[in-house]
């Protein structure tokens, strides 16, 4: 099996084409055929359906896709590594849900080490491939939630890609309304005050269940549901739709005009916290953007609703020299 027979198969994958492929790789059709064939017989299985009307994966082609892209994805961040030694001092990359706090904490990460030649990256995605991110080690740090309802789920999947999983703080889940929603005067809300109204959630792909949702509470009753990608479409929506979001209650900047934010009448409990991989050694950049995030969550002025842990307020008590050291 080689590297390139992989990259050949997730071009076509992609394509739908063998021809359009052999084109734009300018290769002969038949060069990419017998790759392929070649690398059906040394698997033993058929990667790809081939008819008059085109060519599609098998069963067994969509299983081995997903490992091929792993594979590719390791080798290009192999590459990548070794060839930007000699102009970058270093990386830090971070996978997250959709939180306006790691965002916030990501750009004063950033202003601290404004001189650097680092390459930093920040990417809100799914749980899913929040853990898997972390895994692989395309992310030195995953940033999710642990909840009465999927913490035996999550923390199964993380000891399999042996993570490590640390609070940052405990929160009551809120739902997010826009000012001139019919909640909005609520001091807090229940299931009830809900059921009428949309429920809007971040799209979790073909992994999709209540186990991995970025959203507490996902048995809720509700309208209809409507799921989104991204937090600014997120954001648009709540601030002209009559439905709700249900998240820890910390506001992103943008929130903070027409945005309200109720607590939600229920004993579940968001743990927020990061993930690292137990065989990685943080680096120091990491630790540092870790020190930010620990920082801003113990500046929050709602001690009744966020409460940062005893990690978190030792690190922010103790001298910056003194933290150093530390490894997750």
């Amino acid at each position: 099996m080689q590297l390139q027979q992989l990259r050949y198969v997730i071009a076509i994958a992609q394509s739908g084409s063998m021809n359009s492929v052999a084109r734009k790789l300018f290769i002969s059709q038949s060069s990419l055929s017998v790759a392929v064939k070649e690398l059906e017989a040394e698997l033993g299985i058929r990667i790809f359906n081939r008819s008059s009307k085109g060519i599609s994966l098998t069963s067994d082609g969509v299983e081995f896709l997903g490992y091929a892209r792993q594979v590719v994805e390791q080798a290009d961040l192999l590459t990548d590594h070794y060839t930007r030694r000699g102009t970058s001092q270093g990386r830090m990359s971070v996978s997250t849900q959709h939180y306006a706090f790691a965002v916030r904490a990501f750009i004063n990460f950033l202003q601290a080490h404004g001189g650097s030649s680092c390459d930093f990256s920040l990417r809100e995605t799914r749980t899913g491939e929040i853990i898997d991110d972390v895994r692989t080690f395309r992310s030195d740090i995953g940033i999710l939630f642990l909840s009465h309802y999927n913490e035996t789920v999550i923390r199964k999947r993380l000891g399999d890609g042996s993570l490590v999983f640390t609070s940052l703080f405990h929160a009551r889940p809120h739902v997010f309304v826009r000012e001139g929603h019919p909640l909005a005067s609520k001091r807090t809300v229940t299931a009830e005050d809900l059921a009428p109204f949309e429920r809007y959630d971040f799209e979790q792909g073909a992994e999709a269940s209540l186990y991995l949702s970025e959203e507490p509470l996902g048995d809720l009753p509700h309208a209809r549901h409507i799921t989104v990608s991204d937090r600014a479409t997120m954001t648009g929506i709540l601030s002209h739709c009559d439905g709700y979001l249900i998240s820890t209650g910390v506001r992103s900047d943008e929130m903070f005009n027409g945005i309200a934010s109720i607590p939600i009448k229920t004993d579940e409990v968001m743990n927020v916290g990061y993930v690292t991989h137990s065989q990685r050694r943080l680096s120091g950049l990491a630790r540092d953007y870790i020190r930010e995030l620990e920082r801003l969550i113990v500046s929050f002025d709602q001690p009744e609703e966020i409460v940062p842990s005893k990690a978190a307020l030792k690190s922010v008590a103790a001298p910056a020299a003194g933290n150093a050291g530390t490894e997750a």
